[in-house]
Formats: structure tokens, sequence, C-alpha cells
């Protein structure tokens, strides 16, 4: 697998707490010319980047990110002016204190009630996997086999590590096959990329390989 063919499968990301508009707007355009499979940015700038990419690249942002403590009721609201404002994909990050509580059905109802407003937008849910026992990874894969969510993601890359190659491969065993995988935190080279790939990621959440191909 080429870089081009790998990055077709990168959400070139920017979430950090500083960034400006004119961060946002070299993402878009980056993320244009390297036909990246989205742009992954904060909710506020989701209008102003929609504006600018038109339907040139897709855009992804985040909900209850990054700790997914919100209520519910929060992380819906948040989703439905996302959707308002153009965003493409959702990832949503889950109640990790629900999943550790074993408050299965509140995990499930939430990723679903999210789901419903996404209005047929892709929903990838975050499960911050540094944070997990196998255990709880390998409960996280059965609710969201169950539910209408699209895909499994590793993490948010500001908790205490990024994904694993171990992670992509529980995940790949435990999780059902209509859902995709998403590889995010840590991936710092196109080797790492096809490793993540190989074992079962159809999506990495990165900043690093536009990067890597601008500077050579």
């Amino acid at each position: 697998m080429n870089k081009e063919e790998i990055l077709t499968k990168v959400d070139h990301t920017l979430l950090k707490q500083q960034a400006t508009w004119q961060d946002i707007k070299q993402i878009c355009d980056d993320g244009i010319k390297y036909k990246v499979a989205s742009i992954c940015i904060p909710p506020s700038f989701v209008k102003q980047a929609k504006e600018y990419v038109k339907d040139n690249v897709k855009i992804c942002t985040v909900i209850g990110f990054p700790n997914g403590y919100n209520t519910t009721v929060t992380k819906i609201f948040e989703t439905v002016d996302a959707i308002k404002n153009g965003a493409d994909e959702i990832d949503m990050v889950i109640n990790i204190g629900d999943l550790k509580s074993g408050k299965y059905d509140d995990i499930l109802d939430e990723i679903n009630s999210i789901k419903e407003v996404c209005n047929g937008k892709v929903l990838k849910v975050i499960i911050e996997t540094c944070l997990l026992t196998e255990d709880e990874k390998i409960k996280m894969c059965e609710i969201i086999s169950k539910s209408n969510a699209d895909y499994i993601k590793t993490s948010t890359g500001f908790s205490v590590s990024g994904a694993t190659q171990e992670d992509i491969k529980l995940f790949k065993k435990h999780v059902a096959s209509s859902k995709g995988i998403k590889a995010a935190g840590g991936i710092s080279s196109f080797e790492d990329a096809r490793d993540f790939i190989e074992n079962g990621a159809t999506r990495l959440g990165t900043s690093r390989l536009v990067k890597i191909v601008k500077n050579n």
C-alpha cells in the first residue's frame, strides 16, 4: 500500500486548544490537496471550515471531547449543532465512568441516541483504550457491535497514550465485521500506519502523515 492509498484512510486532525482559523485553514488546504478521508477539527470551526472547503473534503468533528462525561442531552445538542453547521462525520467519546460502573445499557442508549440525530452521517465511538482493561475493551466491542454506530475508535489523543497495534488486533477479533475500526493517537510514520491497516484499522486519526509528505 503506497502513501497516497494510506492518506485516503486518514482523518487529518487538528484538535489542539490553541488552534486558530489560520491553522484550521491550512488543515483544510492540506486535506484537499492530499485527498484524505476527512479533516477532524474542533466544533467551533465546523461552520467556517464547511463554507471554505464546500464538498472538496469531508469534515469530522468531536462530541463530548475529550473526557466523555458530559450528559447525553449535552452530547445530543452538540451533535445536532455540528451536523447543522456542516459536519460530515462525528467522533463521540463514551462515558468511561459508566463503562467501569457496568452501565452498559446506558452506553448503548447514548450511542444510539447520538446516531439518531446524525442525520445519516458517520458516527465513530471513542472508547479511550489506554484507560481500559482488556475485558472493558472487549465489552465495548460488543456494545458497539450491537449499536447503530459506524466505527469503534481507540483514543482521543488527549489521554496518557494513543492507539496500539494490540488494541487494533483486539478490535478486529471482537467487533462486528460491519463496523469500521479507527486507530488514533501516536501514529508517527507511514510504517506505523501500514501496520495498523494490516492489523484491521480502516481509518487513521493523525496529523503527522500529511506533515511527513509535505516535508519530503
